[in-house]
């Protein structure tokens, strides 16, 4: 029995006056029960997409539909079987972390108990605290404790841990994968490699409003052909053709930033002391100086590359 839809998009659109096209024709299913990862770099129109899932922004074209419904009027119905935590949130400082999450819970009609839903996030401790007093990684939990405690069937969190120190981060994480584990479907936005590759069941590569790749990281990351990633810089050029008939290399890109002074490209490589030595080899016969020698496992980073030809670094 196939899985049904909790969220989805046809030919969805969105043009913003004058003429700013953040989201072109994008088609885009979400599973119940799966953690859906949108990634790619500020701009690519991650963040307009989720908004208009959320009923916060109206598509300009395409049909969008959520737990199998339409946005029409209020929507307050549907809003309650829905949990949103903004890319930024403000609270009120001035108030108690219990005070704000009750006030947070009477919005729903059903749902967790205020101490139940910040337990989730690890915040109990924090219950009588004044927001003002919260760390910024707590404030980020309490974002996320607001989200959920209307008990909702889809979360929406638009890069949630950006900013954070790899602590906190990591303790989003946590709290995400427990989402998981009860069967909660959650729409995850971020340009974060390691996280989507640890969270999400599926991504959906996006750039300039539209979807390159969709799969699970898995998935992705073969359809590279390979699974190692050479990285090399050389102080001048060498024709593309000679890299290709290095052993070993499946695919090369050149790369558009590499250093000043310096030309750089990436080698996919199924083996890496295969392509190595016979690569440093055809560099020193034909008297070029390396600059920089680099090797990784193939990530979700090297899939946005090879589509995009840009990197999601400094984005």
């Amino acid at each position: 029995m196939a899985t049904p839809a909790a969220l989805t998009c046809r030919a969805l659109r969105k043009v913003y006056p004058p003429d700013v096209v953040a989201v072109d024709g994008l088609d885009l299913e979400v599973y119940a029960g799966e953690c859906f990862g949108l990634l790619g770099p500020n701009g690519a129109g991650k963040t307009t997409t989720v908004e208009i899932f959320e009923g916060l922004n109206q598509p300009t074209s395409g049909e969008v539909e959520v737990l199998g419904q339409r946005w029409r009027g209020d929507g307050l119905a549907l809003r309650s079987r829905l949990g949103v935590q903004l890319q930024e949130t403000r609270f009120p400082e001035k108030l108690k972390v219990r005070e704000l999450i009750t006030v947070f819970r009477s919005l729903y009609p059903r749902g967790l108990e205020p101490n139940e839903a910040l337990g989730l996030v690890h915040l109990s401790d924090k219950s009588e605290a004044w927001v003002r007093t919260l760390s910024g990684g707590q404030k980020q939990r309490l974002s996320l404790a607001c989200a959920l405690v209307g008990d909702p069937e889809v979360l929406f969190l638009d890069e949630p841990t950006t900013g954070l120190d790899p602590a906190s981060r990591r303790s989003i994480w946590e709290i995400v994968e427990g989402l998981k584990q009860r069967g909660r479907t959650v729409l995850l936005t971020t340009h974060y490699m390691e996280e989507a590759e640890r969270l999400c069941d599926r991504v959906g590569i996006i750039d300039r409003g539209k979807l390159l790749a969709l799969g699970s990281p898995r998935e992705l990351i073969a359809s590279l052909g390979a699974e190692h990633v050479v990285e090399i810089a050389l102080d001048r050029e060498i024709d593309d053709d000679a890299l290709r008939a290095v052993p070993g290399v499946e695919a090369l890109r050149r790369i558009e930033d590499g250093g000043e002074g310096e030309v750089a490209w990436r080698l996919t490589v199924g083996d890496v002391a295969r392509s190595v030595p016979p690569l440093l080899s055809l560099v020193a016969a034909r008297g070029l100086e390396p600059r920089r020698l680099a090797t990784h496992h193939a990530t979700l980073e090297d899939v946005f590359l090879a589509h995009t030809g840009r990197s999601l670094e400094g984005l």
